[in-house]
């Protein structure tokens, strides 16, 4: 029961402080230019998610080898992704790829 009370209030915290915002900047004219940048907080969001799972497998230490193959296997989706827009494809490859490139080095 009280799992339940907790994710309640976590969601009424939430609604509260995010509500006046949108609620004030929905009224108000906003310049072209900010409409613009926003366009780009996804993929830096995104970007700030993945890139140390990728760099710090481990959680401890940074790895820039071509043994981390959570790093080789995002330069190839990264690549995928640039060259074809297919996000599908980009997902495909890149997994395939991470799986062959753990077996070929033994970490499987």
């Amino acid at each position: 029961m009280n799992e339940w009370l907790l994710i309640f209030g976590m969601a009424v915290v939430t609604f509260a402080v995010r509500y006046p915002v949108m609620l004030l900047v929905g009224k108000l004219p906003l310049p072209e230019r900010l409409f613009q940048a926003l366009r780009y907080v996804p993929p830096a969001v995104l970007a700030a998610i993945i890139v140390p799972g990728m760099l710090i497998p481990d959680g401890q230490t940074i790895d820039a080898s071509p043994t981390n193959s959570y790093l080789v296997a995002g330069i190839v989706s990264a690549i995928v992704a640039w060259r074809t827009g297919n996000l599908l494809l980009t997902i495909v490859l890149g997994m395939g790829f991470f799986l062959v490139y753990r077996l070929i080095l033994g970490q499987i």
